[in-house]
C-alpha cells in the first residue's frame, strides 16, 4: 500500500510516516486559511456584501504584506536562542495566535464596511485592514516557521521530497476547506457566515497545536549566550551567491504572478459573468486546488524517476496557456463546464510549476540555512501573487469604468470585459517566465555511442 501512496518515501525510520503526517497538519490549517482569504471572502464581499473589487483587491493583498518578513522570520529562527532549548515552536506559536485573532473579528469589519453607514466605515476599514495583516503576517509566521522544523528533522537527501509532501498536504487542506465552506455558506447568512469564520479560527490553531506537539527536541546547545549571531544580510548575501539562485528567483515571482492573478477574479467571474452561486463558486477553490494536487503528485513522480525540473516547470506553464483561453471563452458561450475545465488546467500547470521549483530551490539550500531559503522562496511567491492580485483588481475595475463611459466601445459593454483582460495578461506572463525558465535547462551531454564490437564468426576465418 505504501508503495503506491504520494511522497510514501519521504518517511525514514527516524522520521516516521506517522509523524510526518501530524506535522503536515500546520499546512492543512494554512490551506484552510488561504481558501477563506483567497476564495470565499472575495466572492462574499463582492456579491452578497456589495464591496467594490478594487477594495477587495486591496484586502486581498494586506496579508502579503507581511511576505517581505518571511526570509527574516525563517533567519531568526534559523538563530534563534531560547532558555527552553527551541527555536521553531516559538515562531508556529504565536504566528498561530496572531493567525486566530485576525479571522475572529475579521467578519464583524466585514459587516461593518458592507452596512456603508457614515459613523461606522471607518470603524469597519480600520477592522478590515487589522484583520487581514494579522491572518497574513500569522499565516506567513506559521508556515515559515513550520517548513523550517521539517527541513530540521529531516533526513538531508529527504528534504526536498518532504517539503514537496508538506505542500501537497497545503492543497489537501484547501479542497477538503472549500468543500467544506462551499457546504456550510450554501444557504448564505450573515450569521452563518460569522459562524465560518471563527469556527475556522478555532480550527486552524487547534491543527496547529496538534501539528508541533512533540515534534521539535529541546537543545541545551542553543541557550542564550555572549556569542554573536550571524546578521540577516550577510547570510542573505551568501545565500545568493549560488549560481542560477537570482534566475530561478525571478522564473518564480514572474510564474507565480502568471497563475495567481486571476485568484481574486475566479469566484466573482463565475458569479457575476455564468450566474453560480456561492457555493458553486466556492468549489472552483476545490477544482482549481484539485488540479495542482494531481500536479504536485505527477511532477513528483517524474522527478523521483530523474526528470529535470525545470523542464516540468516548463510544462507546468505551457498547460496554463489553454487553461486561461478556457477561462476566456467560457464568457461568450455561457458555459460553466468550460470555465470548470479550463480552472482545472490552470490548478493543473501551477501545481507542476510550483512543486517543480520548490525542489529546484531545495536542492540549492545550504546547511544551517534552511528556514533562510524557504524563507526567501516563500517571500518573492507571495510578494508575486500579492502585487498580481492586487494588479488584476485594479485592471479589471479599470476596464469596467472605461467601458461604462463608452470610451472602449461596444465590444467592451460585456460584464466579462474586465476579466478577459486579465487573462490575456496572465498569458503574456506565462511566455515571460518560459523566457525566464529557459537558461536554467542545462542540456545533456550525450555521450557517442562506442562501435560495436565486430563481428567474428565461422565465416571470417581464413579460407
Amino acid at each position: 500500500m505504501r508503495a503506491i501512496m504520494p511522497f510514501a518515501d519521504a518517511a525514514t525510520k527516524e522520521l516516521p510516516l506517522g509523524r510526518l503526517l501530524r506535522l503536515s497538519l500546520f499546512q492543512v490549517s494554512v490551506g484552510i486559511t488561504l481558501v477563506l482569504l483567497g476564495g470565499t471572502l472575495n466572492r462574499v464581499m463582492a456579491v452578497e456584501l456589495g464591496i467594490p473589487v478594487s477594495i477587495i483587491a486591496v484586502a486581498m493583498a494586506l496579508p502579503l504584506v507581511a511576505a517581505p518578513a518571511r526570509a527574516l522570520i525563517g533567519h531568526q529562527s534559523d538563530t534563534h536562542r531560547s532558555y527552553l532549548g527551541w527555536r521553531r515552536v516559538p515562531y508556529i506559536w504565536f504566528g498561530a495566535l496572531i493567525q486566530f485573532g485576525g479571522l475572529a473579528i475579521m467578519p464583524f469589519s466585514l459587516l461593518l464596511i458592507s452596512e456603508a453607514k457614515a459613523g461606522t466605515m471607518w470603524q469597519g476599514q480600520a477592522g478590515m485592514t487589522l484583520a487581514f495583516l494579522m491572518t497574513g503576517f500569522g499565516l506567513h509566521t506559521v508556515q515559515t516557521a513550520g517548513l523550517a522544523l521539517a527541513t530540521d528533522i529531516a533526513p538531508e537527501e529527504k528534504r526536498p521530497r518532504v517539503v514537496a509532501m508538506l505542500y501537497t498536504m497545503l492543497l489537501v487542506g484547501m479542497v477538503a476547506g472549500a468543500i467544506t465552506i462551499g457546504q456550510l455558506l450554501s444557504n448564505f447568512s450573515t450569521l452563518r457566515l460569522i459562524q465560518v469564520l471563527q469556527g475556522s479560527a478555532l480550527l486552524t490553531i487547534a491543527l496547529t497545536c496538534i501539528s508541533m506537539w512533540k515534534q521539535e527536541a529541546r537543545r541545551r546547545d542553543i541557550a542564550p549566550s555572549s556569542e554573536p549571531r550571524e546578521p540577516f544580510l550577510s547570510a542573505l548575501r551568501e545565500m545568493r551567491r549560488q549560481r542560477g539562485l537570482d534566475r530561478l528567483l525571478v522564473a518564480l515571482a514572474i510564474g507565480t504572478a502568471a497563475f495567481g492573478m486571476q485568484d481574486v477574479l475566479l469566484e466573482p467571474y463565475g458569479g457575476a459573468v455564468l450566474g453560480m452561486s456561492v457555493g458553486a463558486t466556492t468549489l472552483l477553490t476545490a477544482l482549481f486546488a484539485g488540479g495542482s494536487l494531481l500536479g504536485y503528485v505527477y511532477s513528483a513522480r517524474l522527478m523521483g524517476r530523474g526528470g529535470n525540473p525545470y523542464v516540468v516547470a516548463a510544462v507546468g506553464l505551457l498547460i496554463g496557456l489553454p487553461g486561461l483561453a478556457a477561462l476566456i471563452m467560457a464568457a461568450p458561450f455561457g458555459s460553466v463546464t468550460i470555465f470548470c475545465f479550463g480552472t482545472g488546467l490552470l490548478g493543473l500547470g501551477s501545481g507542476l510549476f510550483a512543486v517543480s521549483m520548490l525542489i529546484a530551490a531545495m536542492g540549492m539550500v545550504q546547511s544551517g540555512r534552511g528556514g533562510l531559503a524557504l524563507g526567501a522562496w516563500s517571500a518573492v511567491q507571495a510578494i508575486a501573487l500579492g502585487l498580481a492580485v492586487a494588479f488584476g483588481g485594479f485592471v479589471r475595475d479599470g476596464v469596467a469604468t472605461l467601458a461604462e463611459i463608452g470610451w472602449l466601445g461596444p465590444a467592451f459593454a460585456s460584464p466579462a470585459a474586465g476579466y478577459s483582460i486579465v487573462y490575456l495578461v496572465e498569458m503574456l506572463l506565462v511566455f515571460a517566465a518560459l523566457v525566464a525558465v529557459g537558461p536554467l535547462v542545462k542540456p545533456q551531454r550525450i555521450e557517442p555511442r562506442a562501435a560495436p564490437p565486430a563481428r567474428f564468426g565461422l565465416a571470417d576465418l581464413p579460407n
